[in-house]
């Protein structure tokens, strides 16, 4: 089985999905593309996204599979393989697509645009409506989401719901042990930013601000930076407006969200973190939808139930790597 990585919440699904199977043989892969997209990724130009060779996503990827001296096979060059799990659709690369593919929800999704709409009715290319086309490529088994309420949302832009199986999602799916950590802050108003201006999309800045100063109404402030944003300029643009706030770039994120009163949000699945562990929360989406869509918090069981999903495929799957050993298996 071939695991497609990418950013780490990506990469650390995957990595616990193939945990759970220690049945069988899986190669780990960081996120690969074809054709044009890795003409431009090799010019720089994808490094803010999990595709560029050079960017932080590619590079905290990179790292983590080497301390866990997990077997790489770049691009799945040594296949063919019998199964492929990923974290995304919005590219299948053409080694895969005529392979048996797992879809795995990754976590919240971008805001439905005029982009998403276009790109819906032109047939383009999904990426460039981010990921809110998941799910649309049809081109996987099985998608496994997080909630019963992602079941809903996906089947009603178009994702055919036979193939949806409501698992949880790992990383979101056992919130109540992040209570349990030291850090040493707690109390505070957090505010996990979002990297729409990284990612060419709008962002009134000075209007959020506004609005997290009216909800934290004087109270501590604690800034936790996207992992993919310009630090050295969000966090100026920060040390200006609060110059007492705590900035975070990197940490525990679900530690943070642990010990905060109350979250503020942009366009981050940080969100449901705090729903999960009945915070106060704010974000630009709806809130009432949000709480339908909360990951199902099962006690860290999502891995195994996703695993348990690609047995049953390699069980019925004669691939063109197909083992004896998986024949037998329920």
């Amino acid at each position: 089985m071939l695991l497609i990585c990418g950013s780490l919440n990506q990469t650390t699904m995957m990595h616990q999905i193939g945990q759970c199977l220690p049945e069988v043989e899986c190669s780990y892969t960081p996120f690969y593309v074809d054709g044009l997209l890795a003409w431009a990724g090799e010019l720089g130009l994808l490094d803010f996204t999990i595709t560029g060779p050079g960017g932080r996503f590619r590079r905290l990827s990179d790292q983590y599979l080497a301390d866990h001296r997990l077997p790489i096979d770049f691009a799945g060059q040594a296949g063919p393989y019998d199964l492929v799990l990923t974290c995304t659709d919005l590219v299948i690369q053409r080694n895969i697509r005529r392979l048996p593919v797992v879809l795995v929800q990754e976590g919240m999704t971008d805001p439905i645009t005029f982009i998403t709409h276009l790109v819906r009715a032109l047939h383009l290319p999904r990426w460039l409506a981010s990921t809110s086309t998941a799910g649309l490529s049809r081109a996987y088994r099985r998608f496994c989401v997080a909630s019963e309420g992602y079941r809903d949302f996906f089947t009603a832009q178009g994702a055919p719901a036979e193939r949806i199986v409501v698992t949880g999602i790992p990383n979101f799916d056992d919130c109540r042990t992040l209570l349990q950590n030291d850090f040493p802050h707690r109390g505070y108003v957090m505010v996990a930013t979002s990297d729409t201006r990284e990612t060419f999309r709008w962002d009134d800045r000075r209007r959020f601000f506004d609005r997290v100063e009216a909800m934290a109404g004087g109270r501590p402030l604690l800034f936790k930076l996207h992992p993919n944003e310009d630090g050295r300029r969000s966090s100026a643009e920060i040390q200006s407006r609060f110059p007492e706030a705590l900035i975070f770039a990197d940490g525990n994120t679900g530690h943070m969200v642990a010990n905060c009163s109350v979250l503020i949000t942009q366009y981050s699945s940080v969100v449901f973190l705090g729903l999960a562990l009945d915070k106060e929360c704010h974000s630009y989406f709806d809130l009432a939808q949000l709480r339908r869509m909360v990951p199902i918090q099962n006690g860290g069981q999502s891995a195994r139930n996703i695993a348990d999903v690609c047995r049953n495929l390699l069980a019925h799957t004669t691939g063109p790597a197909a083992s004896r050993e998986m024949a037998g298996v329920a």
